[in-house]
């Protein structure tokens, strides 16, 4: 579904990725994995069109999106969770959700797909006409997945979606990834909470100083002495 072969890119004159490689087929759960400043955001925001590469390809279904702006990369059926949520603050759970479905496949399937996000996350139903500034981490950290969701994605990329969280919420939130992806929507993942995330993915990627440094089924990434050691604390 997805490929990235040789990426270069950074901000401005600082390269963060070098030569960067990997694949996403569709159905899979796959994480890329690594310490704070590692490129793991770097790399989903090149994926969906926020940073333009300076050598490499990106392929998703077939399709040349090297250099496709952002907005049309979402068209594609690409959506990323940022970090940190970034919900509406002033505006209700109801309209934030709504703001998901400008994706003009979303927008045509939009009150059912609500439905079906809402039954996936009954808290979520609760605080409906809330301002998103009123509720918790955790609640956000749903709302944002929720409006993801009403993209109606073919994949779904989170960036750091377990971050500022308790470990209860942690493990609800990757719970809902598991859950989002039996629906068969593909799911793409970047994370520091390395065990939880490879525990919860088909492959993963090690991504270490901007280059992938190893790569695998996530089973045996979590047997591998270099995860275990710098990851781990094993």
């Amino acid at each position: 579904m997805l490929t990235i072969e040789g990426i270069d890119a950074g901000y401005g004159a600082t390269t963060i990725l070098q030569g960067v490689s990997l694949e996403v087929k569709a159905g899979e759960v796959v994480t890329i994995v690594g310490a704070n400043g590692a490129g793991k955001s770097t790399t989903l925001r090149t994926i969906a069109g926020l940073i333009t590469p300076t050598a490499g390809r990106i392929s998703f279904e077939g399709q040349d999106i090297t250099r496709t702006a952002a907005h049309e990369v979402v068209d594609l059926g690409i959506t990323l969770i940022p970090e940190g949520r970034q919900l509406f603050p002033d505006m209700t759970v109801r309209e934030n959700l709504l703001m998901g479905a400008y994706r003009k496949a979303a927008r045509a399937a939009q009150a059912e797909t609500l439905e079906e996000v809402l039954q996936l996350f009954p808290r979520v139903r609760e605080r409906m006409n809330q301002q998103a500034s009123s509720l918790s981490g955790g609640e956000q950290q749903m709302v944002a997945i929720a409006r993801g969701m009403m993209a109606r994605p073919k994949l779904l990329m989170f960036d750091e979606p377990s971050l500022g969280l308790a470990p209860i919420i942690v493990s609800q939130v990757f719970e809902v990834i598991g859950k989002i992806a039996a629906t068969g929507t593909t799911v793409l993942i970047v994370e520091q909470n390395v065990f939880s995330t490879l525990k919860a993915s088909d492959r993963g990627y090690v991504l270490e100083n901007g280059e992938i440094a190893l790569s695998g089924a996530a089973e045996a990434l979590l047997r591998d002495d270099h995860v275990r050691q710098a990851y781990l604390g094993i």
